[in-house]
């Protein structure tokens, strides 16, 4: 797989400007005449540059990719899979895959298990796809794992339910709730918290959430209790006020929520005064956007710690530049942040598997060429990602602590390891063990 240049492995990061350095020949600066849709001809000079960054507009017949995204009241991935079409749309005006466009057949489903394998069923059969890269969803996993394996589908994820880390057929850029919430619950800790009060979305999946959060807790010596609350939030001020009663001055509270739902609770604590109320606050990845540090005042900076699966949004390394060109030409719409950074990756990957792909582009040939990734190094993760053949897929278990500061998130704690007192993880760093080259080694 393809070295990155701007990966430098575990880095150090700090106060980070928006406006950052140059790019190499690799990563131009954004711009360019958006009005040229036409087929064939240069794109634009200063338009970025993806995949084969050629500059040539792809034309002829698509290569066709789905994804399958939840999208409903409290819960919406959909800017997941727009950051994968924005990545493909980039590709596309730099020469697509040997000339071929590539394009993302988008289906959305709102936790209906029928809804979610008719999308799987038809975007294999009808709409013949050749891969499922950008899967944003609570249960997808769940329902369709099984339909992946019995039809040779490697899949690239950002997922939420067991399956989606536990299957053959199934890896994931993120590291999921229930891990991400295990390294919340560690800067928690190690911000001297003695009692962690966890609190959750009601959805699918929580107990198999909290099973990992408590067994880190647990492992600490560190008293934990449980709560989860019905998404949308309704009132946030009760909610808050029982988490802060109930961690009190010596504990912390983390939080399990996408953005709009964690900042309700979260500004629902500054606004009563109660934010400073306990020793941290926690989060898991969700919150390591800088949607939520704009509405916060300076209470929680350095008081908010959030596990953040991926750099924050104004890295200084190429990846992160391009992912900033990239999303405001592509998907000017969509916000900066861990939902949008996801995706952008998986359409790094996706890409990188078909350029080494010697031959036609084919069903077979692709979850070929997506099981053969070991080693991929982007800026936007702290360590390598893989596929590889494993009975089981966390290839994200190394992270940052984030908190905000005047309005944007910075990094406050290094790369560190998830715990392996979560047994998953545990399984997983036994993986790695056995075959180094899945991370490089």
């Amino acid at each position: 797989m393809r070295m990155n240049p701007g990966w430098k492995g575990v880095r150090r990061v700090g106060l980070l400007l928006a406006t950052a350095a140059a790019l190499s020949i690799l990563v131009a600066a954004c711009g360019g005449d958006d009005d040229d849709d036409g087929g064939g001809g240069d794109v634009s000079a200063e338009a970025p540059k993806c995949g084969a960054g050629n500059g040539q507009k792809a034309s002829g017949p698509p290569i066709n990719f789905g994804a399958i995204n939840t999208k409903q009241p409290g819960t919406d991935f959909s800017e997941g899979g727009r950051a994968v079409k924005a990545y493909f749309d980039c590709v596309n005006d730099n020469g697509g895959i040997n000339g071929r466009p590539v394009e993302l057949v988008l289906e959305t489903e709102q936790t209906d298990p029928g809804q979610i394998a008719n999308a799987a069923t038809k975007l294999a059969q009808s709409d013949e796809v050749v891969g499922f890269a950008g899967n944003f969803s609570i249960i997808e996993g769940a329902v369709n794992h099984t339909f992946y394996e019995e039809n040779g589908f490697n899949v690239l994820c950002a997922g939420i339910a067991p399956e989606a880390y536990s299957t053959p057929n199934m890896a994931c850029v993120n590291m999921g709730p229930r891990y991400s919430s295990d390294g919340a619950v560690q800067a928690v800790i190690r911000a001297g918290a003695e009692k962690i009060v966890f609190d959750q979305s009601n959805v699918p999946g929580t107990d198999y959430i909290e099973a990992g959060v408590r067994a880190v807790a647990e492992a600490e010596g560190v008293e934990f209790q449980g709560n989860a609350d019905n998404v949308p939030i309704q009132d946030a001020n009760s909610v808050a006020l029982k988490l802060v009663q109930a961690a009190g001055e010596n504990g912390g509270v983390v939080l399990n929520f996408t953005p709009p739902e964690a900042l309700k609770i979260l500004q629902a604590a500054q606004q009563q005064g109660i934010a400073q109320q306990v020793k941290a606050w926690g989060c898991s990845t969700p919150c390591n956007t800088d949607f939520v540090a704009e509405a916060l005042d300076q209470s929680f900076d350095d008081v908010l710690l959030v596990n953040a699966e991926l750099n924050v949004t104004d890295a200084d390394d190429e990846d992160s530049q391009l992912y900033r060109d990239v999303m405001a030409k592509y998907a000017p719409d969509d916000p900066l942040g861990s939902f949008t950074q996801m995706g952008f990756v998986i359409g790094q990957i996706a890409t990188e598997a078909m350029l080494n792909i010697d031959g036609e582009v084919t069903k077979e040939s692709y979850n070929e060429a997506v099981q053969n990734i070991k080693n991929f190094r982007t800026g936007i993760l702290c360590a390598p990602w893989y596929f590889g053949e494993a009975p089981l897929h966390i290839p994200n278990n190394i992270d940052w602590t984030t908190t905000p500061q005047g309005g944007t998130m910075v990094i406050k704690e290094d790369c560190f390891e998830i715990s392996d007192a979560d047994p998953d993880i545990a399984q997983v760093r036994q993986i790695e063990a056995q075959d180094p080259s899945l991370i490089g080694g």
